[in-house]
């Protein structure tokens, strides 16, 4: 595991964004997983800069959403579509009909997960994924208890989670209670995760994740046993970690590849 802490949240963006670049760069139809919320905002920005200035081309690549709300309209604007749609597809110019998010709408969220997992599986896999981390320590929406080997499925929100994503609706009632996410088994999988943080409400969180035991009341810790893993934070973030200055100091003197 890899912990880099940077001085502030577009340092934490462009440093995520170097590693998304690397490997679209050797594998330009590589398969992306992609988050949404704010943690991950600052890294599309980055990426979207190096578009426009023509030193990335992100238009081969495919890519599958983390997760998604059960039962919100598809053209609502914080359906993970549309925000994928916005913060991604568009300022990155990917195609479209490349990009997946599951189907919180289906009538049959068995199959609709199932079939995810397939699309998966079909694509080759995930070739390097971004995620954020919940107060309560989650990645994707996979709550504390969540199991180790799970796949994507239908979880209920905890009342935390529906605290903190109020702020992305102008009635906090409006936030749906269950949605549809990948599995911690399905993250395992992929082949690189970078995880973004920053800011001190997700320090307790990091400190958790990467320096306390893998237990299923910290989904995230899981991350300890991957054997190609990111973390990227601020300094606020950073703010209880206890082996700071070792994680700064291997950072700066990492041995040639």
């Amino acid at each position: 595991m890899e912990i880099i802490i940077l001085p502030t949240a577009q340092d934490v963006g462009r440093e995520a964004a170097g590693k998304f670049a690397d490997v679209l760069r050797r594998t330009p139809a590589a398969v992306l997983g992609l988050a949404t919320g704010s943690s991950p905002r600052a890294t599309y920005e980055a990426l979207a800069s190096m578009v426009a200035a023509g030193t990335l081309d992100v238009s081969h690549a495919s890519g599958f959403a983390l997760d998604e709300y059960v039962g919100i309209a598809l053209g609502h604007p914080e359906s993970y579509a549309s925000v994928i749609d916005r913060e991604v597809v568009v300022p990155l110019g990917m195609d479209p009909s490349k990009v997946r998010v599951p189907d919180g709408r289906a009538a049959d969220i068995a199959a609709a997960c199932a079939d995810y997992e397939a699309a998966i599986s079909a694509a080759g896999g995930i070739d390097i994924q971004i995620l954020g981390i919940g107060s309560n320590g989650h990645i994707g929406f996979n709550e504390p208890t969540s199991s180790f080997a799970s796949r994507t499925r239908i979880k209920t929100l905890a009342r935390q989670t529906l605290l903190d994503n109020a702020r992305f609706f102008a009635n906090p009632n409006d936030v749906p209670t269950h949605c549809l996410t990948q599995g911690l088994g399905t993250i395992m999988d992929a082949r690189q995760l970078v995880l973004v943080a920053q800011g001190a409400g997700k320090a307790a969180a990091i400190a958790a994740m990467v320096e306390g035991p893998v237990r299923a009341f910290v989904p995230g810790s899981i991350l300890q046993h991957h054997h190609n893993v990111s973390i990227i934070i601020d300094e606020e973030a950073a703010s209880e970690l206890t082996l700071t200055d070792y994680y700064r100091y291997t950072y700066n003197n990492k041995p040639a590849a």
